[in-house]
């Protein structure tokens, strides 16, 4: 148990590293890892099915018992991000395709690794699981209505078949993770400590063959998405920072909100685009997937200097 520990925080901590790394290899040499793209989505339904393991009925109760906090940040989630991806992609007048996958980012619910930047960070970690588990209950509904309202001017949008593989890409995946814990009981802690690890080395090889499969793409225009996504993402942690400070909330949930909000499952958006819109509109979810790690990283890392400002509500 104790090297697997060790494994796993080797994985894990240094996951943006990972990322970047395989990245690079991947602009470099795209010719293993691009013919792979037909594998995206199991190893999407691997981290969700990850995720609903770790869920448990109290993340959400918690909805229950904190509405105000859970309101804020996912009416910030799913109208402050998708329409700051429409902006952008208007503004710089993107490729429709291109624009299509950046608005697909904005309208994805916040990623399983907020819940690690919000624990680094010292903010409220009870409530960016709660915020995480949410957003993707609403995801098949959310997801679907924001492409076609703000991507369908450029590209045909298929509504039911976003929903329907949004249902079984996540939702089912999440369900039956919930079943596996309450089969396995006592035993999930046996299971619990390989789970980081598994979803890191997913998210690693997601990224990683996207990149591959638009090597071409991000010598030529890889610079402007970059841009686009680094302000978008910047933009989402402010915004959802401003947003819980001005409805009352304290300094930890403040930043539960910003992360959550700031770094989406860029995964969910990766698989869609790739599906239905091709590789080249999966590159802004690729770009987010590496950018929005090292920004959330960098955040949390700033944000524990600061000190313990809230812990209120993380037990």
């Amino acid at each position: 148990m104790r090297y697997l520990g060790l494994l796993n925080a080797f994985i894990t901590n240094y996951l943006t590293f990972w990322i970047i790394i395989f990245s690079v290899v991947a602009v470099l040499e795209p010719s293993p890892l691009a013919p792979l793209t037909y594998l995206i989505i199991p190893v999407l339904g691997i981290i969700m099915l990850g995720m609903g393991v770790t869920l448990t009925i109290k993340d959400f109760k918690r909805v229950f018992q904190r509405p105000r906090d859970v309101g804020v940040g996912v009416a910030v989630q799913y109208f402050v991000m998708p329409f700051l991806g429409f902006a952008l992609a208007w503004a710089f007048g993107l490729d429709p395709l291109l624009a299509a996958g950046v608005v697909l980012v904005g309208s994805c619910p916040g990623g399983t690794a907020s819940n690690v930047m919000t624990y680094l960070a010292q903010g409220d970690l009870a409530l960016s699981v709660t915020l995480t588990s949410v957003s993707t209950l609403f995801a098949p509904l959310m997801i679907p209505l924001w492409m076609y309202l703000y991507a369908d001017q450029w590209i045909d949008v298929p509504v039911f078949k976003l929903f329907k593989s949004t249902v079984l890409i996540v939702l089912l995946p999440v369900a039956l993770g919930l079943g596996l814990r309450a089969a396995l009981r006592d035993r999930i802690k046996y299971v619990l400590p390989v789970l980081p690890s598994v979803s890191a080395v997913s998210i690693i090889f997601i990224v990683a063959v996207i990149v591959a499969a638009n090597a071409l793409a991000i010598t030529k225009i890889g610079a402007i998405i970059a841009v686009i996504v680094i302000t978008h993402n910047t933009l989402g942690l402010l915004i959802g920072y401003g947003a819980a400070r001005l409805s009352g909330m304290e300094v930890g949930r403040a930043r539960a909100i910003s992360i959550e909000v700031g770094m989406q499952n860029s995964g969910l958006a990766v698989a869609l685009a790739n599906t239905y819109f091709g590789a080249l509109a999966a590159l802004p979810g690729a770009i987010f997937s590496i950018w929005h790690n090292i920004s959330g990283s960098t955040i949390a890392w700033w944000w524990r200097r600061q000190g313990n400002a809230d812990r209120e509500g993380e037990q």
